[in-house]
């Protein structure tokens, strides 16, 4: 993986543990959803500072917000 990806890796898993949260969306449904609200802010802005240095199809699954598929591609790439 591109030394400068991690943080961006780091964004996607913390996006997927979010969503796994159910307890937190249970008790906050309001923190919950700006929780993932903020990350995936946070996703976009780091796609946005990488794009350069981003591989067309890792780039094009963050524009299309398929995060899933964006982080089995950074894993693909260790």
């Amino acid at each position: 993986m591109h030394s400068d990806f991690g943080t961006l890796q780091a964004l996607l898993k913390r996006r997927l543990q979010l969503i796994a949260d159910h307890e937190f969306r249970d008790t906050d449904a309001a923190g919950h959803l700006a929780a993932l609200q903020q990350v995936s802010e946070l996703i976009s802005a780091e796609h946005h500072r990488l794009k350069p240095l981003l591989p067309g199809r890792l780039s094009h699954f963050l524009q299309q917000a398929s995060f899933s598929k964006a982080l089995d591609f950074l894993e693909a790439m260790d």
